[in-house]
């Protein structure tokens, strides 16, 4: 396995993990008592964003650096 086929499938993974976590908490919204947003639903919004926005910016973080770095070498 290359490892842009790695940074690809982490990409996706995180991706899918998010959308799963967002599915799970649009469907909360649902769950008696209609209208009541529970602390619950909140913080775990919170934490799928928090979790997928560090995920996508760590992975751009050191592809920026190693194209920068690949770049002076040359």
């Amino acid at each position: 396995m290359t490892n842009k086929e790695k940074h690809t499938i982490q990409m996706w993974l995180a991706f899918a993990l998010a959308v799963f976590g967002v599915l799970l908490i649009v469907l909360s919204f649902f769950v008696p008592p209609m209208g009541v947003i529970h602390t619950s639903v909140l913080a775990a919004i919170g934490e799928v964003f928090t979790f997928s926005g560090s995920i996508m910016g760590i992975d751009y973080n050191y592809k920026y650096k190693l194209q920068t770095h690949s770049m002076e070498r040359n």
